[in-house]
C-alpha cells in the first residue's frame, strides 16, 4: 500500500497525493467506525438481554486476552484465524481516486477482510463490543481506523523512486518493533481486566 499510494505514483496519475490520502483516511475511519458501531451495538443488546455485568465483561476480556497472548507467541501449529486476501491494487487503474483510495481505506479500516497479522485486531473489536455502547464502540472503531490510515504518511515526501524505496525499506525494518508494540497492547488487555476484577469489576 505504501508503494501503491505514494506521491510519486499519484503524480503520475495527475492526482494530488494529499487528496488521495484524505480519501484513504476517510475510508479507514469509516470502516473502523462501521465495525465499532456494529460491535458496540451488539454488545449493548447482549448485555441487556443476558443481564451481563461489568465483572462478566472483564472476565471475558481476561479470558480472550489470554488466548490472544498465546497466539501472539506463535506456538507451533497455532495459526491466527484470518482470510487470505489483500486489497485489489488493480482498482488503481480501473476506478476514480475517491473509489480506490476510499475503498482501500475502508477495507483496511474494517480490519478483518484482509490478512490479519495480529490478535490485537480481534481484541479491538471484542473491546468495542464489551463497552456495551454504540458511541463507545464508534470511538474504538474510529481510533482503529485512524491507526490504519496514519502509516501512509510515511511516504508523504516520497516523490522520487529512491526516496520511496528507502521509505518502504524503513517500514519493513520497523516490522519487528511494530509486532512488539502489538504484543504489549495484547498483554495489556488481560492485565487491565484482571486488575478490574480484583478491584471489584468495572463501574
Amino acid at each position: 500500500m505504501l508503494a501503491s499510494i505514494s506521491p510519486l505514483g499519484e503524480r503520475g496519475r495527475n492526482h494530488s497525493w494529499w487528496a488521495t490520502f484524505a480519501w484513504y483516511a476517510a475510508g479507514a475511519l469509516a470502516g473502523g467506525t462501521t465495525v465499532g458501531v456494529a460491535a458496540g451495538g451488539l454488545g449493548a443488546l447482549l448485555r441487556a438481554a443476558l443481564g451481563l455485568s461489568d465483572a462478566v465483561a472483564a472476565a471475558v476480556a481476561l479470558f480472550v486476552g489470554t488466548v490472544a497472548i498465546v497466539f501472539e507467541l506463535r506456538p507451533r501449529h497455532w495459526r491466527l484465524p484470518t482470510v487470505v486476501r489483500q486489497v485489489d491494487e488493480d482498482w488503481i487503474g480501473r476506478y476514480r481516486v475517491w473509489l480506490y483510495a476510499g475503498g482501500f481505506g475502508y477495507q483496511l479500516g474494517l480490519g478483518v477482510v484482509t490478512i490479519v497479522m495480529t490478535a490485537a485486531v480481534y481484541l479491538t473489536w471484542l473491546l468495542a463490543a464489551l463497552t456495551g455502547s454504540v458511541v463507545a464502540g464508534a470511538v474504538v472503531g474510529a481510533s482503529f481506523g485512524a491507526a490504519r490510515a496514519l502509516p501512509l504518511l510515511l511516504v508523504a515526501d516520497a516523490d522520487t523512486p529512491d526516496v520511496l524505496r528507502r521509505r518502504v525499506a524503513g517500514f519493513h525494518r520497523a516490522e519487528p518493533a511494530a509486532r512488539r508494540a502489538a504484543f504489549v497492547a495484547v498483554v495489556a488487555v488481560p492485565l487491565v481486566a484482571a486488575l478490574a476484577l480484583i478491584a471489584g469489576g468495572w463501574s
